[in-house]
């Protein structure tokens, strides 16, 4: 019987959204010649049994990778979590946005440990800058209350996970692992990508 992590949870890339601030695609964005959905497939591959990218399958067939539509198109990351839940047969799911290019295996293995170890639906690390949804791991039976939340025409993650039972990682618990303050830094615009690249190149 398997008991490492990757036993117990599967990964999924959100990599919806109209990248509007940043005017093009997030997901093909490149640092060091990789572009950031490769980054973030293979990072979530070293910690999970398998991956999925959730948003629009048709424009990543290339790279190889399996894929699932957004929930609901145009309806923000929220629609994306759905998705994968729906679509997933593993108790424990990693939900990654494309767009953190600092997160490191070290950092998932720890919070898919906190997650084996967890009677809440939602382990959720919060960072200073407030919570973190978007690299957090979902217990599938998360599903339901979440779609429930979109019906009422809630969009806002944060606010859609409020009716959920959730493990908040603590800012304190995280500094080990972000000794930089940079892990949950994401790119929405120009400028951030530029730093990263500069930063990662």
């Amino acid at each position: 019987m398997l008991t490492s992590p990757q036993a117990a949870c599967v990964g999924f890339v959100l990599t919806g959204g109209r990248s509007s601030r940043m005017g093009k695609e997030k997901a093909l964005l490149e640092i060091n010649g990789t572009p950031l959905v490769v980054r973030t497939v293979d990072l979530l591959q070293r910690v999970c049994s398998s991956v999925t990218i959730v948003g629009r399958p048709e424009r990543y067939a290339a790279f190889g990778y399996a894929g699932i539509a957004d929930e609901q198109a145009d309806s923000g990351p929220l629609a994306g979590i759905l998705a994968a839940l729906t679509a997933t047969a593993s108790p424990w799911n990693v939900i990654v946005a494309v767009d953190m290019p600092y997160l490191s295996d070290e950092w998932l293995r720890y919070l898919i440990g906190r997650a084996r170890a967890s009677p809440a639906q939602v382990v959720m690390p919060v960072s200073r800058e407030g919570p973190e949804p978007l690299c957090a791991v979902y217990h599938r039976n998360a599903a339901a209350p979440i779609r429930e939340a979109m019906g009422r025409g809630v969009l806002k993650v944060t606010r859609a996970l409020e009716a959920l039972a959730i493990e908040r990682i603590e800012p304190d618990e995280i500094e080990p692992f972000d000794l930089r303050g940079l892990l949950f830094q994401n790119l929405n615009a120009p400028e951030d990508y530029e730093r990263a690249r500069a930063d990662l190149g």
